[in-house]
């Protein structure tokens, strides 16, 4: 790997803005590295280097006038490809938008290019965010960087790999039921699913409206600071974003959680859990402890409803949002229908992979006359009381511990004929998106084999400062965080 590749960003930053590198050479050098080594992982779907070589002589100008520079200025980034971008290929990773060019940008990009981001391009997901593996990918799985015969996560899997792999110092993805936190548990890096309502979602391409939200990815706890720092806040946009101040996160990092009270919700420990992530888990517990923070046992009784609320309510919004792409309005349109309602179905047919296919056909299902009360309003009572046991723990404690995922990662095709046990991998990260909650994962640990073991910190409602300091109190104590791939 290339030197400069190796760096975070606030290293890279700092390069930058005291004039020792330029946005030219350190962009040229990634698009060099990405070249040479994203093959064999396959994260990338879309790259633009001559967009991303114009974008950096403009960070050059912009930093030698001294004038407006960020902790992104000048920084190459690059982004999951459900995020709309201006004059860029948005596939979302299926067929039935492969040749969609938006002529927009969505807010959050929008942000990223006025702080002065250079974007060198867009990175692989499972189709339209569903999928705990990132082998649901129409352009082909992506591997993980510490094992390319094992997934790297889903549905941010492209994200997480390429931080990993050091193809890009910080990346975004969005989280609906874990695509953020699981991916970066399986990849060995830090990733961030804010409060619902943090981060604008306009420009995201929907998948369930209710639980989907941004989150930044990075090698450590201030790069992550810093990611979010740039994209938070109110957008006019988007109504469900909430009006309340964005805090300095970088500022917040201060390493002291003394006086802080931590939870351990016991229906997290349960049967069926790897012992070397519950190890890890409860050793991370025992860092905080030794920092000067109070650990409690605390209960979360509803928990055990939360994947099957999850798999009720997000395939019934993702079958809403998704009945836009009829060929005619929307996405890929049959070029052999012979009338209007075979051209709805051949598109959709020949556009949407399986996993996508089988989701719909439940979201259609449970909100089916007659079905309806019976499964999804269900599921909707079922959130709230789900909500109700966190706001109830909360009374108690000011952040709680947990596991990302059951397992370490696995091996691609595994799981991918078995979708109950695919789906059981996100059964620790869901109840966050059901309350609409700020969750981070962390290194934590790694495995007799050498793999990465992933902790999550689960926060109140816009407390992901509390959440960061405590995830870089944690971190500035362990080394964990240091762990990189071995390079082929």
């Amino acid at each position: 790997m290339r030197e400069l590749c190796k760096k975070g960003l606030a290293q890279l930053a700092e390069l930058l803005k005291g004039r020792k590198i330029s946005s030219v050479e350190l962009t040229r050098e990634y698009l060099a590295e990405i070249e040479e080594r994203d093959p064999s992982i396959n994260s990338f779907v879309t790259l633009c280097p001559e967009a991303a070589m114009e974008a950096a002589k403009a960070a050059d100008a912009r930093l030698a006038r001294g004038e407006g520079a960020t902790a992104l200025t000048g920084v190459p980034i690059a982004i999951k490809d459900i995020f709309v971008t201006k004059g860029v290929r948005t596939t979302c990773c299926s067929r039935i938008l492969e040749n969609y060019v938006p002529p927009y940008d969505g807010t959050v990009v929008a942000k990223l290019k006025a702080s002065g981001a250079v974007m060198t391009g867009k990175l692989s997901m499972d189709e339209f965010a569903m999928g705990s593996s990132n082998e649901f990918s129409a352009f082909g799985p992506v591997k993980n960087p510490w094992d390319r015969s094992l997934t790297p996560g889903g549905s941010s899997g492209g994200s997480a790999a390429a931080v990993a792999a050091g193809l890009t110092p910080v990346s975004l993805g969005t989280d609906t039921g874990g695509s953020v936190r699981q991916p970066a548990a399986f990849c060995g890096v830090v990733g961030l699913k804010p409060t619902y309502g943090r981060i604008s979602r306009y420009g995201i391409i929907a998948f369930a409206s209710s639980l989907d939200q941004v989150g930044p990815m990075a090698r450590d706890v201030r790069d992550c600071a810093a990611m979010l720092g740039a994209v938070a806040g109110h957008d006019e946009l988007d109504a469900t974003t909430i009006p309340a101040p964005v805090p300095d996160y970088a500022a917040s990092l201060t390493g002291d959680v003394r006086g802080k009270t931590v939870g351990v919700p016991r229906e997290y420990f349960v049967e069926g859990i790897d012992p070397e992530v519950e190890s890890a888990v409860r050793a991370a517990s025992d860092v905080l402890a030794r920092l000067g923070a109070k650990v409690i046992d605390i209960s979360l009784p509803h928990t055990r409803y939360s994947l099957a609320c999850y798999y009720i309510i997000a395939p019934a919004e993702a079958s809403a949002n998704l009945a836009r792409y009829d060929g005619v309005r929307y996405g890929h349109g049959s070029r052999n229908a012979k009338d209007l309602d075979a051209l709805f179905s051949d598109s959709r047919t020949e556009g949407f992979g399986p996993e996508v296919a089988l989701r719909i056909v439940l979201g259609t299902y449970v909100l089916s006359s007659g079905y309806y009360d019976a499964y999804y309003l269900k599921a909707r009572k079922a959130r709230t009381l789900i909500k109700g046991d966190f706001l109830e723990a909360f009374k108690e404690c000011d952040a709680i511990i947990a596991p990302v995922t059951p397992t370490p990662p696995f091996r691609l095709g595994e799981k991918i004929d078995d979708p109950i046990r695919m789906y059981l991998n996100d059964i620790f990260t869901i109840p966050v998106n059901l309350a609409g909650l700020p969750g981070l994962s962390m290194p934590c640990g790694v495995t007799k084999s050498a793999l990465p073991i992933g902790m999550q910190l689960i926060g109140r409602p816009l407390e992901e400062a509390e959440l960061l300091n405590m995830a870089y109190a944690y971190e500035r104590a362990t080394e964990w965080h240091t762990k990189v791939p071995v390079e082929d």
